[in-house]
């Protein structure tokens, strides 16, 4: 580690008064691990002498290999506002080492650090926007959520119907104070549904974002007698909680996307890129959108996207190319949800991504019908094809994919799919409220 950047982060904590720091990393699940030292520590921390037991991390090593080492990625301090500044707590992102020194393969962030590195032989740097949309819920009198929401707002609506806002406002707040940019807040389409979007920025630093993201949105709410849920569909009848990814690859300071040149504005890079994605779609579901209630946002009606297209003019396609161009242009892929690992997610995309520019994988034209009004025979036609229709069909696709499953690398895919056929299991013996309601009767 750089000594200079040592240095600062040590000096930063004196002087910002932190008593303790949160160690941070994912499991392959995306769930969020912490480990908290104290500020007499941190020395050590930085110089990646701080060892845990990684058997009792979901998908990580087995018993008798269990010593890991976590190495804090120093340009990831940053204080939480929300404490009293005697005693502030703050975190470091890390990545997981192996005892030998060597990057651990079942770590989600070396993986997504992999998949950096190849873009950038291909003198790549992949620039990330994320959307990310959650539910605020009432709490019962023993402060267990429940489904009941505060409003009955619609999409953009404002306070006294959105009475979440206090909340959104306080979660803003908090995301500034620890340098998020934020572009845009609101209440989204659903009752009891918002979004907050924050600047683009550099795969692997929006990714971490994106982990501190849920932690803050979730630690507030809770702070306003709320629980936060980024799970994709909570509620029947109404639209779920997506995450549309916001993607554009960089050589140096252009954008690799923007071609002045072509009729849409669009390079070669850019076609190609959208090429790779619709190629790969199937098999990126089981990692975009890896729980078995992911697909229940993925139906007709909803908003989500369903069909494997693209168009820079409407919303039903799996892919669409928002209008402004120049160092703005990108692709936005609409599919991904708020439950995924961010790090593998966008890991998988560049990697689907990166294959279409390799192999100069053309996509189909455009479509710019709404292709939920299409019938089946329309859009066989036009050879769209469907996404996954549930976890066990992504499974199966991931299985078949070997870009996607070299970008994971054999270790997290293993694990990753053990965990998750598993967890398909459990949900296909279970009897559900709705057969008894449909069946109990009538047999």
């Amino acid at each position: 580690m750089d000594e200079a950047i040592k240095k600062e982060v040590l000096a930063k904590a004196r002087e910002l008064g932190v008593k303790f720091i949160r160690l941070q990393f994912t499991d392959i699940l995306g769930v969020l691990k912490n480990m908290a030292i104290t500020v007499e520590q941190l020395e050590k921390a930085l110089d990646g002498e701080l060892m845990f037991d990684g058997s009792s991390i979901h998908g990580f090593t087995r018993i008798e290999e269990s010593d890991m080492y976590l190495r804090p990625d120093p340009r990831t301090f940053a204080v939480f506002p929300w404490r009293p500044r005697d005693g502030a707590v703050a975190r470091l992102m890390c990545d997981v080492y192996n005892p030998d020194g060597t990057p651990y393969a079942g770590c989600p962030r070396n993986t997504l650090k992999r998949v950096l590195a190849q873009a950038a032989e291909m003198g790549f740097t992949m620039n990330v926007g994320p959307e990310l949309e959650f539910f605020l819920f009432q709490v019962d009198s023993e402060g267990r959520p429940t489904l009941r929401t505060h409003d009955k707002a619609g999409y953009f609506d404002l306070s006294p119907v959105d009475l979440g806002e206090n909340a959104r406002r306080a979660m803003v707040l908090t995301l500034e104070e620890m340098g998020f940019e934020i572009e845009a807040s609101h209440h989204e389409v659903a009752p009891g549904q918002h979004e907050i979007d924050f600047k683009y920025s550099d795969a692997l630093d929006c990714a971490d974002k994106i982990v501190t993201f849920k932690f803050v949105v979730r630690t507030i709410a809770q702070r306003h007698g709320l629980h936060a849920t980024f799970m994709p569909k909570p509620v029947f009848g109404i639209n779920g909680s997506g995450m549309h990814t916001n993607q554009s690859l960089f050589r140096g300071n252009e954008n690799a996307f923007y071609d002045p040149s072509a009729p849409d504005g669009l390079s070669d890079i850019a076609r190609y890129y959208i090429g790779g994605l619709m190629k790969h779609a199937r098999a990126l579901a089981a990692i975009t959108n890896p729980t078995v209630n992911s697909y229940k946002r993925l139906v007709p009606g909803y908003e989500a996207p369903v069909y494997i297209a693209w168009s820079g003019r409407n919303r039903s396609p799996l892919i669409r190319i928002p209008a402004k161009r120049g160092m703005s242009t990108r692709i936005e892929l609409r599919n991904p949800d708020p439950s995924c690992n961010p790090y593998l997610a966008l890991a998988v995309c560049l990697a689907a991504g990166l294959d279409g520019i390799r192999n100069r994988i053309e996509p189909p034209p455009p479509c710019d019908r709404n292709i939920y009004e299409m019938t089946a025979a329309e859009r066989r036609e036009l050879g769209i094809e469907s996404l996954p229709a549930s976890l066990e069909e992504a499974l199966q696709e991931l299985a078949g994919d070997e870009v996607i499953r070299g970008a994971l690398g054999e270790d997290i895919y293993t694990k990753f799919v053990e965990a998750k056929q598993k967890e398909w299991e459990n949900y296909r013996v279970q009897v559900h409220p709705w057969e008894i309601e449909e069946y109990l009767t009538k047999f």
